[in-house]
């Protein structure tokens, strides 16, 4: 194989399964079957992750010869000839699903994966209904949940190692790693501490990656209808995005499940009041602003240093608090979007929920009750979660009349502020990294955006290396 740098201004031609297909040079086999109409089957990989080869499910044949290559590890080529299924591809794809399945936990019917597993997929895919191996007595580890947030069952890990490089390379995070070689290789943590004890920031990343159900959300649902039934008021908060989560949980088409038709499926739970997310990320921006203008305004003459550093993620500041200690005093004072939820309910006596994709909202909800001085929500909901609930409830949504949001009045921040925006005209060094200007009262203030948890490193380290010229850096 060649292993100089592809153009991907050049196209190359290949045969995969008699079919001729082009494609730009760099493209890997995989994605190159995929074009010629052929899904190859994988485990180990992912379109967020690089060349990985680890599962070895995805074995083709190449020119007719004898050893078999990963499609998801290598590049197609000019005038490859590609046979991705013959007996003999088939034969040992099976066979490495049924050793999967038999050292695996046979209890799909009351798994948090069930229906949307991808070991599960496969199997149903070969046509596995008995196991070809004698199921091996697993030495069963109980369940363990981190930090209210997320739940790590190690038994039905299959060793992929998407966990890994997702929260290692994509995240720069390292709070998961492996361990042992051969058959006493393992995913865990280091010294097998818990998640909370270490430098997880519950990003929630390494459960949307995991193929099957060894790590996933801490399910609140429970709390949720125990709050419903009670005579307490409920106030729910949910952001936009959580529709577009729910199509792909109800295997709707993209654009089916609006903000309308959540409000009402709300509303038939029995959520007494449901507001727009998206109004109390505008009032937190606010305060930001107003912090802002006070710490440039007062730079030298106090601690409040510049530049603040604020951020829309959840994981952000736990993040800062753990790999930039000695940059703590730059961290924003001002409440996060929940956190002005949670405060306006609260005054209320109603119990506060929150819905979004983030699974580290749940470790709000954890530290929120050891420090309740921060504030927080009291239950903390991911999309699936809400999903589970709706199709418990028997409520068909993509059959739901539409409502609105129940309006939220508040008055905060120096009304004399202004958001007006504009991209500065500079090249980016560094893709996911882009420096806007924004009108404080007048005044142009260079404002920072890392996007990504790589990026918000280079950020910070420009920071802590004093050449960072913005007096606001967000960490998106």
């Amino acid at each position: 194989m060649s292993h100089h740098k592809p153009d991907p201004n050049k196209s190359v031609t290949l045969t995969v399964d008699g079919q001729q297909v082009t494609v730009p040079e760099g493209t890997r086999i995989l994605e190159a079957a995929q074009k010629a109409g052929v899904r190859i089957p994988t485990i180990c990989d992912h379109p967020a992750l690089g060349k990985r080869a680890v599962c070895r499910i995805c074995v083709v044949e190449c020119n007719g010869r004898g050893k078999l290559m990963a499609a998801c590890a290598n590049d197609a080529e000019e005038g490859m000839t590609i046979v991705t299924n013959n007996a003999r591809i088939l034969g040992i794809r099976k066979t490495i699903v049924e050793l999967l399945l038999a050292n695996h936990p046979q209890e799909c019917l009351t798994c948090i994966r069930s229906r949307k597993c991808e070991l599960q997929s496969l199997a149903e895919r070969f046509g596995i209904r008995t196991p070809a191996f004698r199921h091996e007595a697993l030495n069963i580890r109980p369940p363990e949940t981190d930090g209210e947030a997320l739940v790590r069952n190690m038994n039905k890990c299959i060793k992929c190692g998407r966990c890994v490089e997702v929260c290692q390379e994509v995240q720069n995070v390292r709070a998961i790693n492996s361990s042992h070689r051969s058959v006493n290789y393992e995913i865990s943590t280091p010294y097998r501490q818990s998640l909370s004890d270490g430098a997880c920031i519950f990003c929630g990343q390494c459960a949307a990656i995991c193929p099957v159900g060894a790590i996933y959300e801490h399910d609140q649902c429970d709390e949720a209808w125990e709050a419903l039934n009670s005579k307490q008021r409920v106030a729910v908060q949910i952001t936009q995005s959580v529709g577009a989560v729910l199509d792909d949980e109800f295997g709707l088409p993209a654009g089916t499940i609006t903000c309308g038709k959540m409000v009402t499926a709300l509303k038939y739970l029995g959520f007494d009041k449901i507001f727009d997310a998206g109004s109390f990320a505008g009032m937190a921006v606010k305060e930001t602003e107003s912090e802002l203008l006070d710490r440039i305004n007062n730079h030298g003459k106090s601690k409040k240093l510049l530049p603040l550093i604020t951020g829309s993620t959840p994981g952000w500041r736990s993040f800062v608090e753990h790999f930039y200690p000695d940059l703590v005093d730059h961290l924003t004072g001002c409440k996060n979007p929940r956190q002005v939820f949670a405060a306006m309910v609260s005054s209320s006596r109603a119990v506060s929920v929150s819905i979004a994709p983030h699974i580290a909202e749940k470790f709000e909800v954890k530290k929120a009750a050891l420090k309740p001085a921060a504030g927080g929500v009291d239950i903390a909901l991911t999309a699936q979660e809400l999903g589970r609930m709706i199709r418990l409830a028997g409520i068909d949504i993509a059959a739901l009349p539409e409502n609105p949001f129940d309006s939220v009045v508040f008055i905060a921040g120096d009304p004399s502020v202004t958001a007006n925006q504009k991209m500065l005209d500079f090249d980016d060094v560094y893709q996911g990294i882009k420096e806007t200007e924004l009108d404080l009262k007048g005044t142009m203030i260079k404002v920072l955006t890392a996007d990504g948890l790589a990026n918000a490193r280079i950020a910070l380290d420009s920071i802590r290396s004093g050449t960072c010229k913005a007096s606001l850096v967000r960490l998106d």
